[in-house]
């Protein structure tokens, strides 16, 4: 069977589903990563599309989805499933931990292939750049896995702000349990036998540590590792900051500094942590500060949490995460990470019915993979969050709050340089040491 992708015009590029043959709208799906959030993924673009291969290193993760598509061929290796049938494969999702977004990205595009990569978008900033640059360059369709970016929510609370129903937005307050798994210094991972299902020296992947397998590191707990995730900020950032990159297009310079951070190691995340950033008045745009605080238990009980200005101060905030624009004249406020439902306009403390605003913006159906796949059907436009006008520059953003983490140190940040004035000794940190056999070769 010929894949869409192969069909295509190689004038027109790999983006556009056209030919002299009919194309077929239902698209060949690669999904990296299977397990967990893999497995949303696959199910969220199944529907109008066939799951033709499934590539994961851990078989035992990968058994629902194995047996929710069996015609699906199967791989451990996504090398050898792209060294095999790339040309059988027309879009692909990578859901796999942080540090292998890159390495599995870069080889799908190396194909032509549109891709979806959950976020954060990479687990460093050399990558993030690379791998926006890199899509750019090839003209490949791309989006990351950030669904608030596709929510109505999302697309309401930008019509609202610049209907300017608040006012200038002078701060967004963010919030979150995270992190839910174990950080911090002292915890111990020793060594302990590799389960017969799982390739252990694939799933280590491009890091240079020579970190045995435990149980407390895969399938989940790998968040709080530098070298794997990016602790809580790298979590949830890249899903509740982006309706502030988003809607006051925050894409650019920046001033940022961490404070209130617990103890943490070269090896661990901090369990938790403030971090302040500021950003400058960009065309009608005010200047805006941005506070994200993590390790909140809960916000309504936690003595350390600093309460959003302009709310009222009987209202209960969601436990796990939220959000609040304050302007200067009313703030606006959102009872999840994502953008999953409208927000509630407070004037003085007082809830009010919003007057109607125009809608400008349109409405996603599907979530990111699958508005993914109508733009590579040719059905609809790019999503927003592709790679490099979006993703990428938002995933800088928030890495960089690890930096300031990271160095205790206030950082302000040249975007288009990506580098921190005044301190050209952070330059040096912004690139992954590569294990042997997995250096970058963006060609």
């Amino acid at each position: 069977m010929k894949s869409a992708a192969a069909l295509a015009g190689t004038a027109l590029g790999p983006n556009l589903l056209f030919g002299e043959e009919k194309v077929l709208s239902q698209l060949n799906v690669a999904a990296v990563g299977c397990g967990g959030k893999g497995l949303s993924d696959i199910t969220e673009i199944s529907p109008g599309n066939r799951i033709a291969f499934l590539c994961d290193v851990d078989k035992n993760q990968a058994r629902k989805a194995i047996e929710k598509f069996p015609d699906a061929r199967f791989f451990s290796d996504y090398r050898e499933m792209f060294a095999t049938v790339a040309d059988q494969i027309d879009v692909v999702t990578v859901s796999t931990p942080d540090h292998m977004h890159f390495p599995i990205a870069v080889e799908a595009i190396r194909h032509g292939k549109p891709v979806m990569v959950q976020k954060p978008l990479c687990n460093n900033l050399w990558e993030a750049r690379a791998l926006a640059d890199y899509a750019k360059e090839k003209n490949v369709l791309s989006v990351m896995g950030n669904q608030g970016a596709t929510m109505a929510g999302t697309r309401v609370l930008r019509e609202w702000i610049e209907a300017g129903m608040i006012g200038d937005v002078t701060e967004v307050h963010y919030w979150t349990n995270r992190p839910i798994w174990p950080q911090g210094p002292g915890l111990e991972f020793p060594a302990q036998p590799v389960p017969a299902d799982l390739n252990w020296d694939v799933w280590q992947g491009s890091v240079a540590t020579d970190r045995p397998y435990h149980p407390g590191i895969h399938p989940f707990k790998w968040r709080g590792f530098w070298d794997y995730g990016c602790g809580a900020l790298g979590d949830i950032g890249c899903h509740s900051m982006n309706s502030a990159f988003w809607a006051l297009q925050l894409n650019g310079d920046f001033v940022v500094e961490a404070s209130k951070v617990s103890e943490f190691d070269d090896h661990l995340a901090p369990k938790r942590s403030t971090i302040v950033y500021q950003f400058p008045a960009k065309g009608k745009r005010a200047a805006v500060k941005v506070i994200w605080q993590d390790g909140v238990d809960d916000p309504n009980t936690d003595k350390d949490f600093v309460r959003p200005p302009g709310i009222p101060a009987d209202l209960q905030l969601n436990e796990g995460f939220g959000q609040v624009f304050v302007g200067t004249e009313g703030v606006l406020f959102i009872n999840d990470a994502y953008g999953s439902t409208p927000p509630v306009l407070y004037r003085k403390g007082v809830r009010e019915k919003p007057e109607n605003v125009e809608k400008v913006y349109a409405r996603v159906i599907g979530g990111p993979t699958q508005e993914l796949c109508r733009a590579v059907r040719g059905e609809g436009p790019k999503p927003i969050s592709n790679f490099s006008e979006h993703a990428g520059p938002l995933t800088e953003m928030v890495l960089v709050g690890n930096l300031a983490v990271r160095l205790g140190k206030k950082i302000d940040w040249n975007m288009s340089a990506m580098e921190a004035r005044g301190m050209p000794e952070v330059k040096a940190t912004l690139k992954r040491v590569y294990r042997a056999g997995w250096e970058p070769k963006l060609t």
